[in-house]
């Protein structure tokens, strides 16, 4: 693998609803009816669509303890600052679903301004929360999704954090747990994952590795389930 993408700093950015039923091979009787929780979810427009078929979904973040007007602004620098790196590796990305640059910036825009319209409609549905401790009540949830952070900055979270965090989802969550991807920033399978799996297995009822659809990081088309 060749370069990875550098950001320096902390950026509020999302994925659309139709990358998430992608990175974690969702369907829509995955979702209505259920308790649904996107920890740690950014600008992602999911909860805000997965409300409207019929889930009941909650996002949870760490940027949320700031108002929408902040976020607001720091979502559109974040996603140019984020475009502007992105040219620098853009060999390490697979394009076939953004075409380009241009194309995955209309959709991190699309995504930022959904879950703003539906922060702004619904707030209470948008709650702070850092990992590894989550302000829910114990298995709260039906399905928890975590993208695009366990695993991805392994280089800067430490194993005691991985473990703690996923404990503490396993804490929050009634039935299943679905993680993407299993790669780190440079393109690899994080070093934590074989050993978090032996770690945790005892204390769950399975833990499986799916590939999915989505095809963006070059290395990073794996899912982990945790069936609890």
């Amino acid at each position: 693998m060749g370069a990875m993408l550098e950001i320096d700093r902390i950026v509020f950015i999302g994925r659309t609803f139709q990358e998430y039923t992608s990175m974690f091979n969702l369907k829509r009787t995955d979702l209505q009816g259920k308790m649904i929780l996107d920890c740690a979810s950014g600008a992602c427009s999911f909860t805000a669509h997965a409300n409207k078929i019929g889930a009941a979904a909650m996002a949870c973040d760490v940027a949320y303890e700031f108002d929408t007007e902040i976020l607001a602004k720091k979502g559109l620098e974040d996603i140019d600052h984020t475009m502007d790196k992105m040219r620098d590796v853009s060999d390490q990305y697979d394009w076939s679903y953004f075409q380009d640059v241009k194309g995955l910036k209309k959709e991190r825009t699309k995504a930022f301004y959904d879950c703003m319209q539906d922060m702004r409609i619904h707030p209470y549905r948008y709650l702070y929360g850092k990992l590894p401790h989550l302000p829910f009540q114990d298995k709260q949830f039906d399905l928890t999704l975590s993208a695009h952070l366990l695993f991805m900055y392994d280089d800067r979270l430490d194993y005691q954090f991985h473990l703690q965090s996923l404990k503490e989802l396993i804490r929050v969550t009634r039935s299943e747990i679905r993680l993407f991807s299993l790669s780190n920033r440079s393109g690899r399978r994080s070093r934590f994952v074989d050993q978090l799996k032996e770690d945790l297995l005892p204390e769950v009822g399975a833990i499986e590795e799916q590939e999915v659809t989505y095809k963006f990081q070059r290395g990073a088309q794996t899912m982990m389930r945790i069936i609890l």
